[in-house]
């Protein structure tokens, strides 16, 4: 077959192109020929292609997640906003972090292990583009039932990549969460985010400028794995038949990565780099159009050097490749010869594929033919923009009328305490160990928090003791009771987990997890959620540095839930002052900050005793979030407590035997006046936390709460080794940890 060039293809306007195949819509690819003013060539089909997928366009979403730069204004802490690889904040003392979170999804079902390690591997390199050392990672990830036999394939598979590619960096994973619900039966939700520091003047952003830079591809070679990853796999629904696409799913090896990172590493120290970009979805498509979009000029490639692991490849496949372990590099005429020094070193291959130039256009030529002559913006920021239509879904009525309320509640103290061991033994609220024991928490030796605590926390500066902490959260069940509540529920819980560790929330990024944009009834969540996040982002005053949008999840007709997933970012100046949630000391007193009211719309209570989901969500109320938040950093820094933990799915009850478990104390609780035993329980009312205060620091602790006007009731003592209900029912710690404990080494291992 002979090159397709741009030559030939201003002279055969009429060839027949897969345009159907590659993903693209008819007046998509009639909008390509009529921005080149010709029909694309080959090479010039396949970029546009990847480029204006769903992953990589955001061509249904973007519409809807402007609200996000519109309605939220940066805080004092924003360095980076969005439209870079990741977003940027200031956390003192001359240092910046760097964070985000991305999907993995589609490849994770197809391909468990490579697809989750990749997802990994995409985000370290997102955090390392921006000029960080990456330090920390986390993974919020969704399964489907527990006891499918599927489940068995996908999530062991899953938690090995995980564990194996952030192992091998010698990254500790400090955080995120395990959910299960048969919704996610053929969607796996794989989340991965990533932490990275760096000082102010390190920061590098994505752009190509400087005519006669040279444009440095290096990293590991370019193979077949991942060809169309984007479009084939994450811009698409999966059809019942089940997974049958591995080819798409790229291949990860972290000891190539840990090398690129600490090669990076060093050239960002020695300042040889004017612009980079590492190679992920859509591979170098990607890199080149946006590092030349973003920059004040053209480039020129040259395909043909770059080096392959498959001479077999066509242009079109190594342009599509999403290889991993590849980085893109501008860098200044003086300074390659140095660049190439310090590759060789950490035995990296490094090739001069090109340069930037004065022209406007991006060129890329293979064995001295043109075969891509395109205005970078056109590939990279000017793809489709979407107004798909949506509307509220008929059966959204019924399902908030069918509320949890008519639900069988427990009729005396026995039944209760039956529950409450139903409750924390079911695969949700029972203990992840069997998969968090897989990872490792403490590599580098600077983790001060990690599962399962409210926020994972890292140390960033030895000296001073400052420190980051970072929580990611979302309720699927929530949002599909009411999206746009699910949605500030989700970032509620996420900021009340950072601030239950002691640090002050800064900054956000999320995973907005979704079916397809296609239909009427998935884009009303989708809008409803995105505007309850940015009107929650606006009142706690939260900006959102970035994240990732994530559609199509969605086996056939059948959806996944909603699932918005929010990362909260917070600093805390001195980790020796952070909050664990282990109640540790005998006599110590409880008390319980906020309100509880009769909400079990979407509970784990109504799920796990009577498989229901209906009703409405709890209410949030963001103003007592901020005011509950302030209260718990201000008491952790002031010594008034030793240990807070958060109260959300599951209840008090869920929290209480978390932090006595974790601790090796009992606990004796007393029902507050006004509240029968099961609200008391398994109420999932928001704005809740609990605390344990030292006999010492009761009186200032109750005057804090009071002079701000937050509601504080004492509800019991640390003591000995059950948790007794008052009048209700007692329970040893032994019989709740062998039910806490075992459900899901009992699944999986």
């Amino acid at each position: 077959m002979s090159l397709d060039t741009v030559e030939h293809a201003a002279e055969t306007p009429d060839s027949e192109q897969p345009w159907k195949e590659l993903g693209l819509k008819e007046d998509e690819y009639a909008r390509i020929r009529e921005i080149l003013g010709r029909r694309p060539t080959g090479a010039e089909l396949a970029m546009y292609s990847v480029m204006w997928s769903e992953h990589c366009s955001y061509k249904s979403s973007k519409v809807h997640l402007k609200q996000f730069g519109e309605k939220v204004p940066d805080n004092d802490a924003m360095l980076v906003g969005i439209g870079e690889n990741a977003g940027v904040v200031d956390v003192g003392q001359g240092y910046a972090v760097t964070f985000k979170v991305e999907s993995h999804n589609h490849p994770s079902y197809v391909e468990p292990y490579q697809g989750a390690a990749t997802g990994v591997g995409g985000i370290v390199r997102d955090i390392l583009a921006m000029g960080a050392r990456p330090v920390a990672v986390v993974d919020p990830l969704r399964f489907g039932a527990a006891d499918h036999p599927d489940t068995k394939r996908v999530l062991p598979g899953v938690v090995a990549g995980i564990g194996g590619y952030g192992n091998c960096l010698g990254l500790p994973n400090i955080g995120g969460e395990v959910v299960f619900d048969a919704c996610y039966q053929g969607n796996p939700l794989v989340n991965a985010g990533c932490i990275g520091v760096m000082r102010h003047e390190d920061i590098h952003l994505a752009q190509a400028s400087g005519p006669g830079n040279k444009v440095i591809l290096y990293g590991a070679r370019t193979g077949g794995d991942g060809i169309g990853g984007v479009s084939v796999l994450a811009s698409e629904t999966f059809d019942s038949t089940g997974p049958a696409k591995r080819p798409a799913v790229q291949v990860g090896d972290p000891f190539q990565e840990k090398l690129l990172i600490e090669c990076t590493l060093e050239i960002f120290k020695e300042k040889l780099v004017a612009g980079i970009q590492d190679l992920g979805g859509a591979g170098l498509s990607c890199a080149t159009s946006e590092l030349a979009s973003a920059g004040s000029g053209g480039m020129r490639v040259e395909l043909d050097t770059v080096p392959l692991r498959d001479s077999s490849l066509s242009p079109e496949e190594i342009l599509m490749s999403e290889s991993q372990e590849r980085m893109c590099a501008i860098v200044e005429p003086q300074h390659v010869e140095r660049f190439m020094e310090i590759c060789e070193k950490w035995d990296v291959i490094a090739t001069v594929i090109g340069e930037v130039t004065e022209g406007s256009q991006l060129e890329i030529f293979w064995h001295g033919e043109q075969i891509v002559d395109v205005p970078p913006r056109s590939v990279a920021h000017e793809g489709p923009t979407y107004h798909r239509p949506y509307a509220r879904p008929s059966w959204q009525d019924a399902l908030q009328a069918d509320d949890a309320g008519k639900l069988a509640r427990p009729a005396n103290g026995a039944e209760l305490r039956a529950q409450v061991l139903k409750l924390v033994a079911s695969p949700n609220q029972a203990s992840k160990s069997w998969i968090t024991d897989q990872y490792d928490r403490f590599v580098q030796g600077n983790t001060v928090l990690a599962m399962p605590e409210d926020a994972g926390m890292v140390r960033i500066d030895e000296k001073s003791n400052l420190g980051v902490a970072m929580a990611t959260d979302g309720n699927g069940r929530y949002a599909k009771l009411d999206p746009y509540t699910g949605a500030q529920l989700a970032l509620a819980e996420s900021y009340r987990n950072v601030a239950a560790s002691g640090a002050r929330p800064l900054a956000i990024s999320d995973c907005l997890n979704f079916g397809s944009p296609e239909d009427p009834d998935v884009m009303w969540q989708f809008a409803e959620a995105t505007r309850g996040l940015a009107d929650g982002c606006l009142e706690l005053g939260t900006p959102v540095t970035g994240g990732n949008v994530s559609l199509y999840n969605q086996t056939g007709d059948t959806a996944i839930h909603p699932t918005p997933v929010v990362a909260v970012l917070g600093v805390i100046d001195d980790v020796t002052r952070r909050t664990p949630i282990a109640f540790a000391e005998e006599g110590q007193l409880l008390y319980l900050l906020g309100d509880t009211h009769e909400e079990f719309g979407g509970s784990a209570w109504s799920e796990v005793v009577h498989q229901h989901l209906g009703g409405m969500p709890p209410k949030v109320d963001l103003g007592r979030e901020k005011l509950l938040g302030e209260i718990l950093i201000s008491a952790s820094r002031d010594g008034m407590i030793d240990a807070a933990h958060d109260l959300s799915d599951g209840g008090l009850i869920q929290a209480v035997t978390e932090s006595c478990l974790r601790g090796g104390k009992g606990a004796r609780l007393v029902v507050p006046d006004g509240l029968d035993a099961f609200t008391f329980l398994f109420s999932e009312s928001a704005g809740r936390a609990i605390v344990s205060v030292p006999r010492s620091e009761e009186l200032r602790f109750n005057d804090m709460c009071g002079a701000r006007g937050l509601p504080v009731t004492r509800i019991g003592v640390v003591d000995g080794e059950e948790i007794e209900v008052q009048g209700e029912f007692g329970i040893p710690l032994s019989e709740l940890r062998t039910a806490h404990e075992g459900t899901l080494e009992g699944l999986f291992a």
